[in-house]
């Protein structure tokens, strides 16, 4: 019987269970393969491949979110480092329960995936254990759901101690409910009735890997976090702020600007992984803290939520929240409902919250229509042209709400809101001093309220 791993038995700067890859085989050895990378994490794409994108949306929802949600999912596959070459999309009352999609339309993408020897099919939803057995049998193609790929960028970007822990634990929390149905190769070495042939016995081993690796992890997550407890109570002296917003909004681009810090940002999803904290002084001369924190999306999963708690403290522990919008994006109200979403979720929605409308530079309202047009046309090929999925070119563009002037949009939610908002470019460094002064206001009103007479103004 597999003993509990410890940090006696492990190989010296190894961070995986000493028999979990060696007993597992299939898709759940290449969940547990540990990456060449010096992370320590795993990673299931970890060369470039060419990849099928597939969406079942309900029948009452627009052509314009569906193609949303489908770019949304094509920067995911980018940014795992891969390459999304076509889109299928099957409107349904509800996914198949057996392969997600209709036989019409799975025989579909078989024959493309054929045809054009893409190596994986990444669903926008999660898969249940039996439909991504039937779908990696059917299509002889490696399948992935939302869940999956979202967590081989977490483990791509994950660097410090606490969140490559927190990564692995979320992998290893979603590989254990899909062991089963692993070993068809070993069906016909089964016993009869009565008997436990190999097949069992394996999968039996391997969720007792699974679940002893999970149990150190947590043990391990635990001790973290006491740790950054610790470091956080040094804390309380000083005013904490958090930088909060969906993801690829420019919030690292905003913390450096802010604390003349050298943060990676870059124009990919989950650019940051791992909470950064930084001590920030503006001209009211009183000190702060601020920290970047990973960006929210839509259909976050819930493993990663939980896995993520001691990065989350952060938010949960900060004095005020600076949740930051991309406005230039069709669905920015749609993000900001994501991320109070989330915030409700761990319990932080009631933080006070300064608001902060990013990428004035690339706004572009109703007059700029055809401009837009022209870039989906780069994107998704011409009509007709089916070299990169041009069948998919999205025409239905009426369904779009129309984009008023950027001065028409931020009177309105000058209007709508109680607290000010501030419409900046950090990326052009365009009202950075307005939100420099919004800020300083913000903080020193919090200083004034927590240790009273210490700073005299705060103007």
């Amino acid at each position: 019987m597999a003993n509990k791993p410890n940090s006696h038995n492990q190989q010296a700067g190894s961070t995986r269970h000493p028999g979990a890859t060696d007993s597992a085989k299939g898709r759940a050895g290449r969940l547990l393969q540990k990456s060449a990378g010096k992370n320590g994490t795993y990673e299931t794409a970890p060369e470039i491949e060419k990849a099928v994108l597939v969406s079942v949306p309900p029948r009452r929802q627009s052509e314009l979110q569906t193609t949303e949600y489908l770019d949304e999912l094509a920067f995911l596959i980018e940014t795992a480092g891969a390459t999304a070459t076509k889109r299928f999309v099957q409107r349904l009352e509800k996914p198949d329960v057996r392969s997600y999609v209709g036989e019409g339309k799975l025989q579909e993408i078989k024959a493309y995936v054929k045809h054009e020897g893409c190596s994986m099919v990444v669903f926008d939803d999660d898969l249940s254990p039996s439909q991504l057995r039937n779908l990696e049998e059917e299509l002889g193609a490696k399948i992935v759901d939302r869940s999956l790929l979202i967590l081989d960028i977490f483990a791509l970007r994950a660097k410090s101690a606490t969140a490559r822990t927190q990564v692995e634990l979320a992998q290893y929390q979603y590989l254990l409910p899909r062991l089963t149905g692993l070993w068809t190769h070993l069906d016909r070495q089964r016993g009869g009735v009565g008997t436990k042939g190999p097949g069992e016995t394996e999968i039996e081993t391997d969720r007792r890997v699974v679940r002893d690796r999970i149990a150190f992890l947590k043990d391990q997550l635990k001790d973290l976090d006491r740790q950054a407890q610790t470091q956080r109570k040094t804390r309380y002296n000083t005013i904490r702020v958090a930088l909060v917003g969906y993801t690829n909004v420019g919030k690292s681009t905003l913390m450096n600007l802010l604390s003349k810090a050298d943060i990676f940002a870059e124009n990919k999803l989950f650019a940051t992984v791992d909470a950064t904290t930084r001590k920030v002084v503006l001209d009211n001369h009183v000190p702060f803290l601020l920290s970047d924190t990973v960006g929210f999306i839509r259909k976050l999963p819930t493993r990663l939520i939980e896995s993520f708690k001691s990065t989350l403290d952060e938010i949960r522990e900060a004095d005020l929240l600076i949740h930051v919008v991309d406005i230039s994006h069709q669905a920015f109200e749609e993000q900001i409902e994501v991320v109070n979403e989330t915030l409700r979720e761990i319990g932080a929605a009631d933080k006070p919250m300064l608001l902060v409308f990013n990428k004035i530079d690339q706004y572009r309202s109703e007059a700029d229509a055809p401009a837009a047009l022209a870039v989906a046309a780069d994107t998704y090929g011409r009509p007709g042209d089916t070299s990169f999925g041009g069948d998919d070119f999205p025409t239905d563009f009426g369904e779009a709400p129309a984009r008023p002037p950027l001065a028409e949009l931020e009177a309105t939610y000058m209007a709508r809101l109680h607290d000010p908002v501030v419409f900046i470019s950090a990326f052009e460094k365009t009202n950075i001093e307005a939100l420099r002064e919004l800020l300083a206001r913000r903080v020193g009103e919090l200083a004034q309220k927590r240790f009273p007479g210490q700073y005299v103004s705060y103007a």
